[in-house]
């Protein structure tokens, strides 16, 4: 019975779509701009393109036998997070404020994209801002699967996903983007998603590494299978991410091309900054450190690249790349098995953004936001610290949860017979 639940659901989305095809609303009397437009069309292309590119970075890193099975649960989310948002997803993270509390949207308010035609969001089209974000929320399931990679059932990982868009990435869109959500109420400064999507993922990705715990096959030694496959997904990733974070300005303007620079600047810095700190350790300089610490150097700019300047992305970069590595070190000599260390380098990469946006926002980038520790206010460090304790309990504690959850509904963990053979055989039946 439990393997026809994803059938049922797709039967019911099919005749919702049928019998309640959204409303034709007054037109907006606030006009759209062709540039702005143009600009938000292709940011949102380039952000769809990091989830192929996610699905490369962690392929490549994974042994060759569960290369197809990890990649896949990258892609996959291209399709099934795509339609909880167009039903309802969007609605939830960006729709009108349900008890003035500032945690979740109406289901109601753009269900099945409703009132999304013919109104404007700023100077773009709605129906263009929704799928912008459609992107966002896209590829932060698909970050935390380097976390369980090479143990999980495709079925239950399914399920997971679902579950975790609607409880936990959803309110915290709503409550960090939304006019009257709680943490944008509150003044926390987030330009691109370091709370919303690599905090949240981050610890989802601890949470589903101690649930599951350590992979049974550990008589092999854990070699990536195509380290190419790891260089062509950080290309992909860094194109891809001027969208996740210039698109962000929801416009064609300077303060696009500045969250261009910051966050080619602070990719740049972490990842040389993470070749010496190898070095310095002893280590020979790798290509897959290099790549991890361009990747960690975009997570943690994330936050601040429309608020902070060019010279403090170097040092965002430079520190975010040294924290992670520390915390990969720490965790290797744990039993935590994080299989692609996705909490060290996007949950860590993403607090450590957070916290240095605290320090160095200012309002000379932009006027929107607020000063920092570093120009001699200390009012947004200190909502930072505080919006990165409760992201922190809330997004690990529900992860938990869910993934408790799932595993009553269906099993998480392969058989060890499975994971022996690999999830590419074992949950597909295919072979790279």
């Amino acid at each position: 019975m439990k393997k026809f639940i994803p059938f049922g659901i797709l039967i019911v989305v099919i005749i919702l779509a049928f019998i309640y095809p959204g409303n034709i609303v007054t037109p907006s009397k606030t006009p759209i701009d062709k540039a702005d437009t143009a600009w938000l069309l292709i940011s949102t292309a380039l952000v769809l393109l990091m989830t192929p590119g996610l699905a490369f970075f962690y392929g490549g890193m994974v042994r060759k036998k569960n290369v197809i099975s990890t990649m896949l649960q990258s892609f996959v989310c291209m399709g099934l997070i795509t339609i909880i948002w167009v039903v309802f997803g969007f609605s939830l993270a960006f729709g009108t404020d349900v008890g003035g509390l500032g945690f979740i949207g109406n289901p109601s308010s753009f269900f099945m994209m409703q009132n999304t035609l013919g109104v404007t969001w700023g100077t773009i089209p709605v129906i263009l801002f929704a799928m912008f974000q459609l992107k966002f929320a896209v590829i932060t399931p698909a970050l935390i699967t380097g976390a369980f990679a090479e143990r999980i059932r495709f079925n239950s990982y399914l399920i997971f996903i679902t579950l975790f868009i609607i409880i936990i990435y959803a309110p915290l869109a709503h409550a960090t983007w939304h006019a009257d959500g709680f943490f944008y109420k509150m003044g926390v400064l987030d330009f691109a998603g370091g709370t919303v999507v690599h905090m949240s993922a981050g610890w989802a990705a601890l949470a589903s590494a101690l649930y599951l715990k350590k992979r049974n096959s550990t008589e092999e030694t854990h070699a990536p299978a195509r380290i190419t496959y790891v260089i062509l997904g950080t290309g992909l990733l860094w194109f891809g991410w001027f969208g996740f974070n210039a698109g962000s300005a929801l416009g064609a303007n300077e303060l696009a091309a500045t969250a261009l620079a910051t966050t080619t600047t602070a990719s740049a810095a972490a990842a040389i900054a993470w070749i010496f700190f190898d070095i310095l350790r002893g280590k020979k300089p790798s290509a897959v450190g290099a790549c991890i610490g361009a990747v960690v150097g975009l997570v943690a700019v994330t936050p601040a690249a429309g608020y902070i300047t060019v010279s403090s992305s170097l040092i965002v970069g430079i520190v975010a790349a040294v924290i992670s590595n520390l915390v990969v070190i720490w965790r290797s000599r744990t039993n935590i098995d994080d299989t692609l260390d996705v909490f060290p380098c996007h949950g860590v990469g993403g607090m450590v953004g957070m916290l240095l946006t605290g320090v160095f926002a200012t309002t000379s980038v932009n006027s929107a936001g607020a000063n920092g520790l570093f120009y001699g206010e200390t009012a947004l460090f200190f909502k930072h610290l505080i919006a990165l304790v409760a992201v922190s309990a809330f997004a690990f504690i529900g992860s938990f949860i869910l993934l408790k959850v799932t595993d009553l509904i269906s099993p998480l963990r392969v058989s060890p017979e499975d994971e022996l053979v690999g999830l590419d055989v074992s949950q597909h039946h295919e072979e790279l």
